[in-house]
């Protein structure tokens, strides 16, 4: 019996060039070799908006995972919801940007 990779949730995750929490989140999720979706709200009026109206935050870093949005560099609460979504065995596509 061979045990299939349980796949990694969809990423998503919002930043500011001049943010330190988000360059040590970006680390963080690289040391892991997580894959995840950068948008640069000082660039893309997109990410923007979907960071304000659908995700209801103002604040970088914004990370989605699966349907969990935790913002802030906080590696515990990262942790949670990675294991959290992981555990449901299918990958999570975060809700559709508009």
């Amino acid at each position: 019996m061979t045990t299939e990779p349980v796949p990694q949730p969809k990423i998503l995750l919002f930043t500011l060039p001049e943010c330190p929490p988000c360059q040590w989140l970006k680390a963080w999720l690289r040391e892991r070799n997580l894959e995840f979706e950068e948008h640069d709200v000082s660039t893309d009026k997109v990410a923007v908006f979907t960071l304000l109206r659908k995700y209801k935050s103002q604040s970088t870093p914004t990370l989605v995972v699966g349907d969990r949005i935790l913002i802030g560099f906080e590696p515990e609460k990262i942790e949670a919801a990675l294991a959290a979504e992981m555990k449901k065995g299918t990958p999570q596509s975060a809700p559709a940007e508009h």
